[in-house]
């Protein structure tokens, strides 16, 4: 039982650890391909506007893959405000944003100033 224990938790490190041509392992005395893990659901966009204020951001943007959502200029709310504080519009962004009770929010942005 301690060796299935050891591999679980060897095969745990490296798929934690991830690589993007993934990697292998040994369970039980077979190689076992571990997937890397995917990276986050980031949709491309060009910053419009921001109103610090409110806490919202207007992205024009390309497919949100993770909500099934079409390109198209549209305001996101941000939990943070200090996202806001990294972009300024016309800036070219990656994002991430997910819905909570139906209202859109984005959580992450990478990109800007």
């Amino acid at each position: 039982m301690k060796k299935i224990h050891s591999a679980a938790l060897i095969v745990s490190l490296i798929a934690a650890l991830g690589s993007p041509i993934g990697a292998m392992a040994q369970a039980n005395g077979q190689a076992v391909a571990i997937k890397a893990a995917e990276p986050a659901d980031l949709s491309d966009g060009e910053v419009k506007k921001i109103d610090k204020d409110a806490g919202k951001i207007t992205l024009k943007h390309g497919d949100i893959k993770n909500l099934d959502m079409p390109g198209m200029t549209m305001v996101f709310g941000v939990k943070d405000k200090s996202l806001l504080d990294t972009v300024k519009a016309g800036d070219k962004v990656k994002f991430k944003a997910t819905s909570e009770s139906g209202k859109l929010f984005v959580t992450e942005i990478h990109g800007g100033k």
